[in-house]
């Protein structure tokens, strides 16, 4: 059993007042991407996990699958990594909802959706088709149906460094991320009510969590396009034709690591 495990960035990432639970209110556009690991889950003896040592959630999420199937965690996988760590392209959740799909016999898809909401608010989005919109804490999903029909250059500068999610988060509340969260998020329905076209993306705010000079340098580059995703470092650029996303990946290439990739509707 082989699969991709792809990446993603957030179009789009909106964030609100903390919530009862803890999180924080957000919205935000997860769109997939045709960069990814591969995930191989064999039934075996025991568990284990190989390829990737610092993996913790994909081993998490199946002890958790065979806890809710009532089953012993008797799988082998191999994680072959190709994505970066920590770098807001949701790797590790993509690994772990991929486990979870081809190790998975009993759950139905709501069960195996609560399931991978523990797991992380990127986790559910990687069971689904096509670019989804993420409220709530990231996990209540909405399909969208969006262009697709466009380039992405990702960067990941060479000298970036990761700051955890509690920090940025915690940065956030410390300048008062939250105000006005009412009326931003019923503008960034609006604006995606409106999308018809690549270059109406452009309309999209941009990320409130954080933001890079890149985004800026990807822009006069011909993006239409730039932003962080996630809580970065990532960022991505958008074009609506290769060969000018190649040259402005070749243009940072030297202070970044980079791909040139495009919109993939799923694994």
């Amino acid at each position: 059993m082989r699969a991709s495990a792809p990446a993603k960035i957030n179009l789009g990432l909106v964030v609100g007042p903390v919530r009862d639970d803890g999180k924080h209110e957000l919205l935000t556009v997860y769109q997939r991407l045709g960069i990814a690991d591969r995930i191989d889950v064999d039934p075996a003896d025991r568990l284990t996990v190989r390829g990737f040592e610092q993996d913790t959630l994909v081993r998490q999420a199946l002890e958790l699958l065979a806890e809710r199937s009532g089953i012993e965690p008797r799988w082998r996988v191999r994680i072959d990594k190709r994505l970066p760590v920590a770098a807001g392209m949701g790797g590790g959740s993509s690994d772990a909802a991929t486990a979870l799909r081809l190790a998975n016999t009993a759950l139905d898809d709501a069960q195996l959706h609560e399931l991978a909401a523990q797991l992380g608010a990127d986790v559910p989005f990687f069971l689904r088709e096509g670019p989804q919109l993420g409220s709530g804490d990231g996990t209540t999903l909405e399909p969208l149906d969006l262009p697709q029909d466009f380039w992405i250059v990702l960067a990941l500068q060479n000298d970036a460094r990761k700051e955890s999610t509690a920090a940025v988060y915690r940065a956030f509340d410390q300048r008062n991320g939250a105000d006005g969260w009412d009326k931003r998020a019923a503008q960034f329905r609006a604006v995606l009510a409106n999308i018809r076209r690549p270059r109406d993306l452009a309309a999209l705010p941009p990320n409130d969590l954080a933001s890079s000079p890149l985004s800026d340098e990807l822009r006069t580059l011909g993006a239409f396009r730039a932003d962080v995703s996630g809580a970065g470092p990532t960022v991505y650029g958008l074009f609506h034709h290769r060969d000018a996303a190649e040259r402005a990946r070749r243009t940072l290439r030297t202070r970044a690591r980079t791909w040139l990739t495009a919109p993939a509707w799923y694994g």
